[in-house]
């Protein structure tokens, strides 16, 4: 028995198109949900409730619901306010499958991000932000300069795993016809019945992307946690 078969060395070109398409998803989820979650966990920490209780409605739903539930209210959801959709010119984006996947992560991924943030936001030392006070800092600079650098280096290591889980999340908008790789495995081994082995590739893929999120993340996490390991 060859150490790789056929089927697979035959189907890599696909397998790496469909991969193409997941690094894709995953990346355009990941950027769109960052820059959705600050604002977002900015509100959750907000003394005022009209900017404290959305927030957290959001990141309730999104967090407490299935992502493959999410996923078909807003893919198949959708084409119940095709009318309504049409008048403001959104249609378009929503019948397409890979818009309707790149959405429903973005959203997923930006309520849980939120959540990390926020818990990084106050576990912020007191005595830092006094300092910023005492020095004169506005509550806009002092967020800027001091409580968000200071949070993102404390939630690195969780969003880290977010960015992982997110990764691998992406293989469930094969669901909906997105030719990802895991979308692209399920029709080669369905056509060649190969199951066994094209879903083991899929797997060796996935191991890969994986530990090179991991990789760049952890470079990222020592090069802005630099001055705490100089000090140590």
């Amino acid at each position: 028995m060859p150490l790789v078969p056929d089927i697979v060395i035959e189907s890599l070109p696909r397998l790496m198109g469909g991969t193409w398409v997941t690094i894709q998803i995953t990346a355009l989820s990941v950027l769109i949900g960052l820059c959705l979650a600050v604002p977002v966990a900015l509100m959750r920490v907000a003394k005022s409730r009209m900017l404290s209780v959305p927030s957290y409605v959001f990141c309730f739903y999104f967090r407490g619901t299935p992502l493959l539930v999410q996923i078909f209210l807003i893919y198949y959801g959708s084409g119940q306010f095709v009318d309504l959709l049409q008048s403001v010119g959104l249609w378009q984006f929503f019948r397409q499958a890979y818009f309707c996947a790149v959405l429903t992560l973005t959203l997923n991924t930006a309520a849980y991000t939120a959540e990390i943030l926020r818990g990084a936001i106050e576990a912020v030392p007191w005595g830092e932000v006094e300092a910023a006070r005492a020095c004169g800092m506005n509550t806009r600079v002092m967020y800027r300069r001091i409580i968000l650098p200071k949070a993102f280096r404390l939630a690195w290591p969780a969003y880290t795993n977010e960015v992982v889980f997110l990764l691998q999340a992406t293989s469930l908008v094969s669901i909906i016809t997105v030719m990802d790789l895991t979308g692209v495995t399920r029709v080669i081994s369905a056509r060649s019945f190969a199951f066994y082995e094209m879903f083991i590739a899929a797997a060796l893929i996935y191991l890969v992307l994986v530990y090179g999120v991991l990789f760049v993340f952890r470079r990222i996490e020592r090069r802005i946690t630099s001055h705490m390991q100089a000090v140590s």
